[in-house]
């Protein structure tokens, strides 16, 4: 009887521990990724800037993301939603930020939006302001030549849920047809596509910082 109790007791305890070190390492992969949100790349500066921004988007598809449109209050600069959660404009503020370049700081000193810090670089019309401002205005034509890695895309979603613009960064993969692909979410994470002529393309735009 007490062996059977002590044998139950010790495998409570291994449980126990099992469960705390899942912990441990769920709380290290959340600061590891937070980390590489927050921090500018070591990658190879020699690359071209499209290149390397669409590299950085890429390596997003590593980071679980559930999509949520709400409203938060970030800090400023450098402010961000809990890494663990975002939309198509967060692909495009987090893949810049790890190139050094800061969106929310960017987009509130060109005075695009309404001037609210937590939000105006998360939606997409005001980063259409801002990327025809202080980039380059691109053709939208259905051409994929004219389409370089790098380059931020908008589009109209006519059956959108939560928001009728869209935004993704164009790679340099391509689709079996010579289709550039694109890093976006639309709602299922982070995600490499042959969605660049999928949607009305409404503002196509060449950025650098």
């Amino acid at each position: 009887m007490q062996r059977s109790i002590s044998i139950h007791l010790t495998r409570i305890a291994l449980c126990g521990c099992l469960l705390s070190s899942l912990g441990a390492l769920n709380a290290m992969a959340g600061n590891a990724a937070k980390q590489r949100s927050a921090q500018p790349t070591t990658s190879n500066t020699s690359e071209p800037f499209g290149l390397r921004l669409a590299n950085a988007a890429l390596a997003r598809r590593w980071v679980p993301v559930v999509y949520n449109a709400a409203y938060v209050k970030i800090a400023y600069p450098g402010g961000d939603v809990p890494w663990y959660t975002g939309v198509c404009t967060d692909v495009v503020v987090r893949s810049y930020r790890t190139l050094g370049i800061d969106l929310q700081v960017k987009v509130h000193k060109s005075r695009v939006g309404s001037g609210d810090r937590n939000i105006d670089h998360r939606r997409v019309n005001v980063l259409r302001k801002f990327f025809a401002r202080k980039g380059k205005s691109l053709s939208t034509a259905k051409n994929p030549a004219l389409y370089q890695p790098g380059d931020i895309v908008t589009m109209y979603l006519p059956n959108g849920t939560s928001s009728k613009t869209h935004v993704a960064i164009v790679t340099q993969h391509k689709s079996s047809a010579g289709v550039p692909l694109v890093v976006h979410n639309r709602g299922y994470g982070v995600q490499l596509e042959d969605w660049l002529f999928a949607r009305k393309i409404t503002g196509h735009y060449r950025y650098k910082g």
